[in-house]
């Protein structure tokens, strides 16, 4: 998804980056571009709005992190395979999945064609089971409503 790869180059790291190495890279960038740092008008500007992508790449990137996943594992393995699919939507690559239990996960990369595939499935959740939810990255989007 170009957003994950935008988001990657802006801070300066890879797809094997862990939480460390972002938090570090945030905060060093952070120091960069914090408005207070800028004196005219124009250059302080420019840094609020620098500042605000750097902020809201960091947390998409610790949201789909692979150790943040790891610690959610369970409650997604337990929503995946109990909880049906209420609804979902699917705009730009990204699938958005509404389940029973009140768990949203985002699924990023889904090509179109899978996604019609499980709009035409006789069983939607059998489908996403085998062809979606352990094949895409993917983060909670519950608890960022939630918050």
């Amino acid at each position: 998804m170009k957003k994950i790869v935008d988001y990657r180059k802006l801070l300066g790291v890879n797809e094997a980056a862990e939480l460390q190495e972002l938090k570090t890279v945030y905060r060093n960038l952070i120091k960069v571009w914090h408005p207070d740092k800028f004196q005219d008008n124009e250059s302080r500007l420019e840094a609020e709005e620098k500042s605000k992508t750097i902020i809201e790449a960091y947390h998409f990137l610790v949201s789909i992190a692979p150790e943040t996943r790891n610690q959610s594992l369970a409650e997604y393995t337990v929503t995946t395979t109990t909880a049906s699919i209420q609804d979902f939507e699917y705009k730009s690559q990204v699938l958005k999945i509404n389940f029973s239990d009140g768990n949203i996960y985002e699924y990023f990369d889904v090509p179109k064609a899978v996604y019609v595939k499980l709009i035409n499935a006789d069983s939607p959740g059998r489908f996403a089971r085998r062809h979606i939810y352990n094949e895409y990255v993917y983060r909670s989007n519950s608890k960022l409503v939630a918050s």
